[in-house]
């Protein structure tokens, strides 16, 4: 079992497998991005050596994000590995998120690969507001794969975050077209990260709460997942929404995570730059003892709470995965 010296079990690892992305969100990343070179990014059996390390010391929980996890080569064979632990081989669950984009084409893939849900990052419905967020995406695309998600028996959560300025109608319009597909909707504040990213001030979600409770019936909901969010309950559509609030209301005091590179470094807190260096371990130790080290090390290294405010910014979301 890997327990940090405050006590919190550490039972899930966010692995992003790509910094690469097929959109350019502004919150994410710049529009002229630099990626990795590809020599410094780890195969991905390394990354399955990894993340079988990790559950072998307790981890229950995986999830694949990137950049955009489906845009990496050959990413159903990792799931496939991965998904095959699911069980009785120590993984409770293994889940993905995407950008939505390419999951009407890996859909049925991943669904016969072991997964069983996916959240879907879509801030906004609006055509021309969603090709202005995203640097040129097309909205259309992302409905279709959350339709082919659910059609391949994924269980499907979307993800927004709150940003300013979005108009308020388009905030009730998500809510509504979520409860009308059945799927809970997730808010999140944006978080300062680097990269070339650049999302203005952020949206306190208690504020965008109190002003979605003026149009809506929202009550506190029980609802829990292995996430930070805290649920409401919205009478009108008979679904949740769940609020993310690392910056007006932190949540570290029950972090259970940790986060995972294509590089091979873990950081053992999204809000602080101090990382590890899995990936040279794997690479020097073929026995594997100099990879549980150093993930000991990063377990006992892990903050009691994040620092944004320190953040040298010099790590974008693309790269650490959100």
């Amino acid at each position: 079992m890997l327990m940090d010296r405050h006590g919190r079990k550490i039972s899930y690892l966010r692995v992003s497998v790509t910094d690469r992305c097929n959109l350019r969100c502004l919150y994410c990343m710049a529009e002229d991005p630099e990626f990795l070179p590809r020599r410094d990014v780890l195969t991905l059996e390394e990354l399955a050596r990894i993340c079988r390390a990790f559950i072998a010391r307790g981890v229950r929980k995986i999830r694949l994000t990137g950049g955009e996890p489906l845009v990496r080569r050959n990413i159903i064979s990792l799931v496939a590995d991965l998904g095959s632990l699911i069980g009785q081989n120590g993984l409770d669950e293994l889940t993905l998120t995407t950008n939505g984009t390419q999951l009407a084409r890996y859909a049925s893939l991943l669904a016969q690969a072991g997964m069983r849900r996916v959240n879907v990052s879509l801030d906004t419905l609006d055509p021309d507001r969603f090709r202005l967020l995203t640097r040129g995406g097309r909205v259309e695309t992302v409905i279709e794969g959350i339709i082919a998600a659910r059609k391949a028996g994924l269980a499907v959560k979307v993800n927004a975050v709150a940003l300013e300025g979005q108009p308020p109608r388009e905030w009730d319009r998500l809510i509504g077209w979520c409860g009308g597909l059945g799927l809970d909707l997730c808010l999140i504040e944006a978080m300062p990260m680097g990269g070339g990213a650049s999302i203005g001030p952020s949206l306190s979600l208690p504020r965008l709460r109190d002003e979605l409770a003026q149009r809506w019936t929202l009550t506190d909901s029980g609802h829990r997942t292995s996430g930070p969010a805290r649920y409401v309950d919205v009478a009108e559509t008979g679904r949740r929404i769940g609020f993310i609030t690392p910056l007006s209301h932190g949540f570290c005091g029950s972090c259970d995570r940790m986060r995972l590179t294509c590089t091979g470094m873990v950081y053992p807190c999204l809000g602080r730059d101090d990382g590890f260096n899995l990936g040279a371990a794997l690479r020097a130790d073929s026995t594997g003892a100099m990879l549980e080290d150093v993930i000991d090390d990063a377990v006992a290294g892990k903050a009691l709470g994040h620092d944004f405010a320190h953040l040298r910014q010099s790590r974008p979301m693309s790269m650490t995965g959100g």
